[in-house]
């Protein structure tokens, strides 16, 4: 390093930044190197560009955060740690939706919103198709409305898939596994309407236009097999995270020292720690003696780093290391290169009787209904508004704003089709047995179904 012993004020002078081919140091004659030879403007425009960020983060924190996110989704590793700091803030990143995501991550009611090009499988072109068509006709009612609105050859089966799987119709129907098995029926069934007249309303029924395939009746996907897909499609976990059920689990592992998260690391470097991971990736290595050994990137709610199982400690815990499973670690903090990393010592997958009290918890989610009301309609009731009235009061006489369960189904019957409509949630019944009754004293063809049956 030479120093500078003396300066000249040269007066006003235009000023370049100085590119070098290789690098930024300079050789002089002597042989000596002068190192960071960047001018005072150079130096400035980074100060000012750091105030410029600190500001923004500071006063418009949710903009700032959703910018960085998108600038860096391309990076899984940056985007969960950015993911974690919007955690930090009281920040909430909402997971994709088709009817309110753009391209990027946007901010919304104070909140996060996912970007739709962060989805894999889901191109540019696609993506273009799906947000002129809700420009133009508003938002998707269905996942028929969905396939018939949008441009199939921009849109594939396998785009559309994606977008199941990742939750980004979840606001048209959260049965993500029926969705996927109604899909190729909703598709070929788009491509041959496409050029037909507009799908039929409930009073427009003598179009010839066939109606679009009902949905099976499936189970959803359980939660554990959601996650899995979020992960492929978006790179990390954004409805839920496998490990927050495990944590508020982890009193009854009785774990001493206590687990703590990847992120308090840096505050114990002494002694031995205890985290509560999932492994992201493993790579097996073999030393100079032959002995095998595994270097893993593991992550939990908060941070993303390095861990490494020497030879002697790989023996007794290779078993255990499985990726995307929960994870009890015993090790040391080690610094690589000012990088923290974990030196780990033992290894566990959480106890069986932990995962079963999990399983149960998420068994005994169920959205299905267990009966439903169906009304078998003819177009003379539909265009008598006089019955339409009475109807609407028999239903909302047996409906309740907050204890309403039972959905309310009508089977129109028309000339050339036979469809059914689904009533708003303002009509669903409280007491369907009583409903059904008044609905059959009022001429009404009511009966109770099971959706099973349905």
């Amino acid at each position: 390093m030479v120093k500078i012993v003396s300066r000249k004020s040269l007066g006003v002078q235009p000023v370049y930044d100085i590119g070098v081919e290789r690098d930024h140091n300079f050789i002089f004659a002597n042989g000596l190197i002068a190192s960071n030879c960047f001018n005072k403007s150079h130096s400035t425009a980074y100060a000012y560009v750091t105030y410029q960020t600190a500001y923004l983060k500071a006063n418009f924190t949710v903009e700032y955060m959703a910018a960085l996110l998108t600038a860096n989704s391309g990076d899984q590793d940056k985007v969960q740690k950015y993911i974690a700091n919007c955690q930090e803030l009281n920040i909430k990143v909402e997971g994709p939706d088709i009817n309110r995501s753009d391209i990027d991550f946007t901010p919304s009611d104070g909140k996060i919103l996912f970007g739709l090009s962060a989805v894999k499988n889901v191109g540019e072109n696609a993506i273009e198709s799906i947000l002129e068509a809700r420009r133009q006709g508003g938002k998707f009612k269905d996942l028929a409305d969905l396939c018939d609105r949008i441009n199939l050859h921009s849109v594939n089966s396998r785009a559309l898939e994606a977008l199941i799987k990742c939750g980004a119709l979840d606001c048209l129907n959260k049965n993500r596994q029926q969705l996927i098995e109604h899909l190729p029926f909703v598709i070929t069934w788009a491509q041959k309407s496409k050029g037909v007249s507009d799908q039929p309303t409930l009073f427009d029924l003598e179009t010839v236009r066939s109606p679009a395939p009902k949905p099976p009746q499936v189970n959803d996907f359980i939660p554990k097999e959601k996650l899995q897909f979020e992960k492929e499609l978006l790179g990390f976990y954004v409805s839920d995270h496998p490990l927050k059920a495990v944590e508020k689990l982890a009193p009854k592992l009785s774990l001493d020292p206590t687990p703590i998260t990847l992120n308090q690391l840096a505050e114990n470097r002494k002694g031995n720690v205890h985290v509560i991971v999932m492994i992201a990736e493993i790579k097996k290595v073999v030393t100079k003696k032959g002995e095998p050994m595994a270097i893993l990137q593991i992550e939990d709610l908060t941070d993303k780093i390095e861990a490494v199982v020497f030879p002697k400690t790989y023996d007794k815990v290779n078993s255990a290391l499985v990726t995307d499973v929960p994870l009890i670690l015993k090790g040391k903090v080690d610094a690589k290169e000012e990088q923290l990393q974990l030196i780990v010592n033992e290894a566990e997958l959480v106890p069986a009787d932990v995962l079963a009290s999990l399983e149960e918890t998420e068994e005994t989610e169920i959205d299905e209904p267990e009966f439903m009301v169906v009304l078998e309609l003819t177009l003379p009731q539909i265009e008598d508004q006089e019955q339409l009235n009475n109807l609407k009061a028999l239903l909302k006489e047996y409906s309740s704003d907050e204890q309403s369960k039972f959905p309310v189904i009508a089977v129109v019957q028309g000339k050339h089709l036979r469809q059914a409509v689904r009533f708003g949630k303002e009509f669903w019944v409280q007491d369907y047995q009583n409903a059904v009754s008044s609905l059959q004293d009022a001429k009404f063809n009511a009966r109770i179904y099971s959706p099973i049956q349905f």
